[in-house]
């Protein structure tokens, strides 16, 4: 009878943590796709870790690990902003300094037991609880993203063009990254760091080689990480009995990286 409630439990939180990856890889994707077009891809796989400090804490202090790594997130991106205004260095730079910094202080503080699943996920540790918020996250992220889309691209064509256009993009770009920022937040107890960083950055490269038009490849790079999602969890139950639960990001980031091979024959046909 426990074993019973114990796979019952399992099977529920499997779902839970399935429907809040399906809309995390969804958003994920098509604000990646802004994200690739900017030229900026791998600054998600830097706001991906700087989420580590923020997880960490909530690790120490039983915390949700969501809202700590929303706070670290908020706290680097407010850091590189101000840093920005400080110093002539270029964004990249200093991204990379908060990158290294927030790095250093999540593994200095996160337990050595829970390391794996901060980097990697544990899709048995989403609540319902976190997978409404997530959700509504989710949607929230959307919503705005759609909004500032065509001002988004108008400044990824020609900044000088988005301001004499009267587009603040300063604005903008702060907006943008809080929004990278809140996905990577909530999708990070289910798969991790490796898993957002994926799903901001697999759809979108490969709907840039399927895609003729912006509005496809927008919509293309969403639809691809909420299907490698569904792609990764059903791998997963397949061989769930041989594979911890922080295996489900990796094999997420797979299955976008198939997509990504098969996306190579649209680009040279």
């Amino acid at each position: 009878m426990a074993r019973e409630l114990i796979f019952t439990n399992m099977n529920i939180n499997f779902f839970i943590s399935l429907i809040t990856a399906v809309f995390i890889g969804g958003s994920a994707g098509y604000v990646g796709s802004l994200m690739t077009t900017k030229k900026m891809s791998l600054a998600g796989d830097v706001l991906s870790h700087i989420a580590l400090p923020g997880v960490g804490l909530g690790l120490l202090f039983g915390l949700n690990v969501s809202l700590g790594a929303l706070g670290s997130l908020v706290f680097g991106i407010l850091l590189i902003w101000w840093l920005s205004l400080k110093t002539d260095l270029s964004m990249e730079s200093l991204v990379g300094v908060v990158f290294v910094l927030s790095m250093a202080v999540g593994f200095l503080i996160i337990p050595e037991e829970d390391l794996l699943h901060a980097l990697f996920g544990n899709i048995y540790a989403v609540s319902l609880g976190d997978a409404i918020v997530a959700v509504i996250a989710s949607i929230a992220v959307l919503i705005v993203a759609k909004i500032i889309y065509p001002k988004m691209m108008l400044a990824c064509v020609s900044e000088d063009l988005a301001l004499s256009s009267g587009v603040k993009t300063s604005k903008y770009n702060l907006i943008y990254l809080f929004l990278i920022a809140t996905v990577v937040a909530f999708g990070i107890k289910v798969g991790g760091t490796i898993f957002t960083s994926a799903m901001i950055i697999i759809p979108s490269a490969t709907a840039r080689n399927m895609s003729n038009n912006m509005r496809q490849y927008s919509i293309f790079s969403a639809v691809i990480g909420l299907v490698s999602v569904i792609i990764g969890f059903t791998v997963f139950s397949f061989f769930s009995a041989r594979l911890e639960s922080s295996a489900i990001g990796p094999i997420i980031a797979l299955a976008g990286i198939v997509f990504f091979a098969v996306s190579l024959a649209f680009k040279n046909r």
